[in-house]
């Protein structure tokens, strides 16, 4: 990193500049915001003659005029539009400046551009305060269009490039709505655990928290560099200790003074504590510790198996049921051996709980929750989805602005397979069979949203043996009161049901998952002392951000994806 030789402006000075009337100024750094100045409805133009300091990181740079002065389009990633800078060769050494991913912090003029200019304003600079240099033969972001992929192994610097930069604004803009639809809706946003010892889905695919292989590995080592002691060596403590308490016992015997005895006494208690160290050392084995061939959890950390959450909901709900109406918004984890671009090994979800409701009150919410996203999306985010639009789907844009006007299609999952098989009939082909009882394919979801009803479809009533324990089973004794929400471009979006809330039929479906009781007590005492219904969904937060995008690829939306053989950072 290397400074100009120009000193910045001490403080005071900098207090001076007539910007603090504007309140442009971040309130809690000394520049202004490049959003602040070409974000507004002129473009910045009414800011001319504004001294301002700017910093952002140079996108493009080039030197014009045979040297005398440098173009920068510079970015500070509170907007996608750059801000033109321009540098004179004797304010700054130019060829420090123009390389991409150069850091500088400029002071200078805000000035209208010629007529013909693309920008509304720029900034001409009198002062470089700081310069974060680029060796542009090493540095891997170049200009050059990237692809998703290839920024994938670059994680650590991809939040560099337009695209990861307009994609994290959309995702911040998306859980900022998240919180204040809840909130303006009264709900109680609630923690819940990312260490659980309950599988929420029962499907097994669960990351495991331990210690036992780390504390193996310790005892491995130790036990190498300290061998434990022989049989031997045990033994012969053993005898010492006898022979100690012989000791004790003739000098009580002889009535011997009371100093001979008390440090005989010491001696045998010396002997003692030595032998149960040899002992406890003795009984140490490398390798995990096990009890009955089954490997020995109560030696674990938590004195249990203990896995990471595939879900809140379970925990959330004990909250639902004492305040009513709680969500919570937090990472899950799966260990599924998926490489689809659907797939993440660690990923968000939102989960609200609604106490006294039922299914059709939670389709209510579900339609809400979506709808009031696509909406904040086009009144807080318009710029970045444009951007989306011009580089990655044309159709992105209209696709917010069709869910956040339309009604959604709401079927039931019998009728859902009627028109999949009549869809069959009439001569198109799936990948995957179409009967009742089979669990819907992406591609049926996407035929029933972007071919059949052109909007978003809530399937409801699914078969009970493709779905969870915890869903009310239905009159028919052959569905339960569950929904899906499913949406162009991505298939199902949103997941929810109304809860079982009667003991006896929870407890029944347990055992027909070929699930244990045990770790679902506390579970179950929700039915047992003052059940209520209740009913929530899980919203996965990376497929609303492709459904608003259009990227085809999850591992492009959140800020760094974990999958099978990658973990990085």
């Amino acid at each position: 990193m290397a400074e100009t030789d120009q000193a910045a402006p001490p403080t005071d000075q900098l207090a001076t500049m007539d910007l603090t009337e504007t309140s442009l100024n971040h309130a809690f750094s000394d520049r202004v915001l490049i959003r602040s100045i070409v974000g507004r409805p002129d473009g910045g133009a009414g800011l001319a003659g504004k001294r301002v300091r700017a910093g952002g990181w140079v996108k493009t740079g080039r030197e014009q005029g045979k040297g005398t002065f440098a173009f920068l389009e510079l970015n500070d990633g509170s907007c996608p539009a750059n801000l033109q800078v321009i540098v004179d060769a004797g304010v700054a050494v130019l060829n420090k400046l123009v390389a991409t991913g150069t850091c500088v912090v400029v002071d200078g003029i805000l000035k209208v551009p010629p007529e013909g200019a693309k920008q509304r304003i720029e900034l001409r600079v009198e002062n470089v305060v700081h310069i974060g240099e680029v060796d542009p033969a090493k540095y891997p972001i170049p200009k050059t269009k990237l692809t998703l992929e290839f920024l994938r192994d670059h994680l650590h610097l991809r939040s560099r490039t337009n695209t990861i930069a307009a994609i994290a604004r959309i995702r911040n803009a998306l859980a900022f709505a998240t919180h204040s639809f809840f909130q303006e809706h009264h709900f109680l946003y609630v923690h819940t655990p990312i260490i659980t010892t309950s599988d929420c889905e029962g499907a097994g695919e669960m990351f495991q928290v331990t210690t036992l292989i780390n504390e193996a590995e310790k005892l491995e080592k130790e036990l190498k560099e300290n061998p434990p002691p022989s049989e031997d060596d045990v033994e012969g403590a053993k005898k010492l200790v006898t022979e100690k308490g012989e000791v004790v016992k003739q000098l009580k015997a002889a009535k011997a003074s009371k100093e001979d005895i008390n440090a005989s006494v010491a001696e045998l208690k010396n002997a003692k504590e030595k032998l149960s160290k040899l002992e406890e050392r003795f009984k140490l084995k490398p390798g995990i510790p096990k009890k009955d061939g089954k490997i020995d959890y109560t030696q674990d950390f938590f004195a249990r198996q203990a896995f990471l959450t595939v879900s809140g909901q379970l925990q959330v709900e004990t909250y639902a049921c004492a305040l009513s109406n709680v969500y919570t918004f937090g990472p899950t984890f799966r260990a599924e051996h998926s490489h689809t671009s659907r797939h993440l090994a660690e990923f968000w979800m939102v989960e609200p709980e609604i106490a006294f409701a039922d299914l059709k009150d939670d389709m209510n919410c579900a339609e809400a929750y979506v709808k009031y996203l696509c909406k904040w999306l086009l009144e807080k985010c318009l710029d970045d989805m444009e951007f989306m639009a011009k580089n990655y789907d044309k159709s992105c844009i209209d696709r917010l602005r069709m869910v956040a006007d339309t009604p959604f299609v709401r079927i039931s999952y019998t009728e859902a397979v009627d028109i999949l098989e009549k869809a069959v009939k009439d001569g198109k082909k799936f990948e995957n069979g179409v009967e009742w009882g089979i669990d819907l394919a992406s591609e049926h979801e996407r035929y029933l949203t972007e071919v059949k009803f052109q909007k978003p479809v809530i399937v409801y009533n699914y078969p009970k043996g493709i779905k969870a324990f915890y869903m009310r089973l239905n009159d028919d004794l052959k569905t339960v009161a569950a929904m899906d929400v499913l949406v162009p471009k991505v298939g199902e979006l949103i997941g929810g049901s109304q809860r079982e809330e009667r003991y006896e039929v929870i407890r029944e479906r347990i055992l027909e998952m070929g699930l244990p009781l045990e770790p679902y007590e506390w579970y179950l005492d929700l039915r047992r002392y003052g059940t209520v219904k209740h009913c929530g969904f899980g919203l996965g937060f990376e497929r609303m951000i492709l459904f608003a995008t259009g990227i085809d690829n999850i591992r492009d939306v959140i800020p760094f994806p974990r999958y099978p053989g990658r973990a990085d950072l």
